[in-house]
């Protein structure tokens, strides 16, 4: 009887046929590819981080919308508003006694439009009022010219030196409503002084410059 030796059993680690390596037709199909236990390891490991990242992807694309960064609110109106002092201007003829015009710049420098909405001043005997009258709108990068005119209604309740005057604006953009003072400077206050000395002056009825 003559002996023979079996089909040799796999062992570990062999891989299963790939397609070029099959041999002729009638081969049976090849069997499922065996794993060595650190490479299972391995492509688990893979395939759970795989799964984190795209979990990790759904939330973000999903994350609430009020988690996104607010947009900047826009600046307080006394923050981009400047007035300057340009000069004192003639009234026109016919003009009541102890009236004088003095003009201004207004400027908005940035953020969204501002409106004037009342210009004063801080003493009880002068009448102010403006041309153009408030409610006005000035836009940003742009500036308007004010002539503001004075008329004195008591003497006595006005300095004979107004050492530091300032202009009262109020001021309105989408923000906020600002009450707020100008201090214009040296020349205004000049300027006023000697206004208001000529308006109160036994001399001249009212104030004009050529």
């Amino acid at each position: 009887m003559s002996g023979g030796v079996g089909p040799v059993e796999p062992g570990e680690g062999t891989r299963a046929w790939e397609a070029e390596d099959a041999p002729a037709r009638g081969v049976p199909r090849r069997s499922p590819v065996l794993f060595h236990g650190r490479h299972r390891r391995a492509v688990l490991g893979a395939l759970a981080a795989v799964a984190l990242l795209t979990a990790g992807g759904l939330l973000w694309a999903t994350r609430p919308q009020d988690r996104q960064q607010a947009a900047p609110k826009p600046p307080f109106p006394s923050q981009v508003v400047d007035v300057d002092y340009l000069g004192p201007l003639p009234v026109a003829p016919g003009t009541r006694p102890r009236t004088f015009a003095l003009e201004v710049l207004l400027s908005v420098e940035s953020g969204p439009p501002v409106t004037t909405t009342r210009l004063a001043q801080p003493y009880a005997g002068i009448f102010l009022t403006s041309a153009p009258r408030a409610p006005f709108r000035t836009a940003a990068g742009s500036a308007r010219k004010i002539v503001v005119t004075m008329h004195v209604t008591d003497c006595g309740n006005v300095p004979a030196d107004a050492g530091l005057p300032f202009l009262d604006v109020t001021l309105r953009n989408a923000r906020a409503i600002q009450d707020h003072s100008f201090i214009l400077g040296s020349r205004y206050a000049q300027d006023l002084s000697q206004a208001l000395q000529v308006a109160c002056s036994n001399e001249s009825g009212h104030y004009q410059n050529a």
